[in-house]
C-alpha cells in the first residue's frame, strides 16, 4: 500500500488516472496497470527467472496461476528458441555430411588417373613395318605390303 507524503492513502483510482495521463502526454498506446504487472512477469521469466521466483514476486499462492496467467512467450523468446533449433539442425546436418564424405573418400581411394575407355575402332593399329623388318634382319621394311612395293624397295644388301 502506498501513502502520500502526509501519510494519508492515495485514492484507489489515482494511479490508474496518473498512468493514463502520462501515456496520453507522451503519445504512448493506452496501457493498464495490470498490463504492466503482466509484462514485468513475462520479462522476468524471459530474462531467466524461473517460475517459482516470478510467483514469489507477484505473491501468487499457486505456480499454476503464475504460469497460466502472467507469463507468456514473447516474440524475442520465440525467435531465440527458433534460432537454437535451426542451429542444432544445421550443425547435425553438417556433421552427417562430413562423416558421409569421409566415409566415401576412404571407400574409393584412387591410385592414379582413371582408366581410359577402350578403343572402339575395328581396325587393328598399324605396326611400324620398318622397325619390324630391321628386327628380323631384313633391312628396311617396305612401307606397303603389295608385291610391287616389296620388289621395288631398296635392300640393305645392295
Amino acid at each position: 500500500m502506498f501513502t502520500r507524503s502526509d501519510g494519508l492513502p492515495f485514492h484507489p483510482n489515482y494511479f490508474t488516472k496518473r498512468l493514463r495521463f502520462l501515456t496520453d502526454l507522451y503519445g504512448l498506446p493506452p496501457v493498464r496497470l495490470h498490463d504492466l504487472r503482466h509484462g514485468a512477469a513475462s520479462l522476468a521469466h524471459t530474462a531467466g527467472a524461473d517460475l517459482k521466483t516470478v510467483q514469489d514476486q507477484l505473491g501468487h499462492a499457486s505456480i499454476v496461476l503464475t504460469a497460466d496467467t502472467y507469463t507468456s512467450v514473447l516474440p524475442a523468446a520465440q525467435h531465440k528458441a527458433a534460432e537454437a533449433t535451426a542451429r542444432l539442425i544445421l550443425t547435425t546436418a553438417r556433421n552427417a555430411r562430413a562423416q558421409m564424405t569421409a566415409k566415401n573418400l576412404r571407400r574409393r581411394r584412387p591410385s592414379g588417373p582413371p582408366p581410359r575407355p577402350a578403343q572402339t575402332s575395328t581396325t587393328p593399329p598399324r605396326a611400324n613395318t620398318a622397325a619390324a623388318g630391321k628386327a628380323a634382319g631384313q633391312g628396311a621394311a617396305p612401307s606397303c605390303a603389295t608385291p610391287e612395293c616389296i620388289r621395288n624397295s631398296p635392300s640393305d644388301n645392295e
